[in-house]
């Protein structure tokens, strides 16, 4: 089955919530996503990178801002492509979808940031527009974030919800180990 990775948003404004004390889960993350675009880049294998651009310029993914840029260890290499979006899913608004079918791509393997943001909105887009889809539970990673209700979740709580509501439904959820296998 022709696969591609899809890695999402890995960029700076993350690494300053990091450094600034945010909450996070899965500290591993960005070794498992160094692995698999390692893995990929070896096999010849499609990869694909994403990156969210505010359109405020109060935004730390502001096009212009230090945070827009990409995290080091996930920057593109040679010819893989860039896909800009300005909302949350990788494929609204973006010739994502095209770029996958030009290149006769049937699963997807998900990576990036966030568990519960914009890497659970790709794979819920790319089920829905019928990709086979893998999400690499180990590859992502979560926030802690308080609820309307006042009600403050871990960041491990909020990954493993992530996890559950798309395996099965939207996605195969996998470790790297397990996706490296395949």
């Amino acid at each position: 089955m022709n696969t591609a990775l899809l890695v999402i948003d890995v960029q700076m404004a993350l690494l300053e919530d990091d450094n600034n004390g945010a909450k996070r889960s899965n500290p591993a993350a960005a070794d498992n996503i160094t692995r698999l675009l390692s893995t990929f880049r070896e096999k010849g294998d499609v990869i694909v990178h994403v990156h969210h651009h505010g359109t405020d310029p109060e935004d730390p993914f502001f096009s212009e801002a230090p945070g827009a840029a990409v995290q080091p260890f996930a920057a593109p290499q040679g010819d893989e492509p860039v896909v800009i979006k300005l909302g949350s899913s990788a494929f609204v608004g973006t010739d994502l979808e095209q770029m996958l079918r030009a290149k006769n791509i049937e699963r997807v393997v998900i990576c990036g940031a966030t568990a519960n943001h914009c890497a659970e909105s790709a794979a819920r887009s790319a089920s829905n527009l019928g990709f086979d889809t893998l999400y690499t539970s180990d590859g992502v990673w979560a926030y802690e974030v308080t609820g309307p209700d006042g009600i403050t979740h871990s960041a491990e709580t909020v990954h493993s919800v992530s996890l559950s509501t798309l395996q099965g439904e939207f996605a195969e959820v996998l470790t790297t180990e397990q996706i490296l296998a395949l």
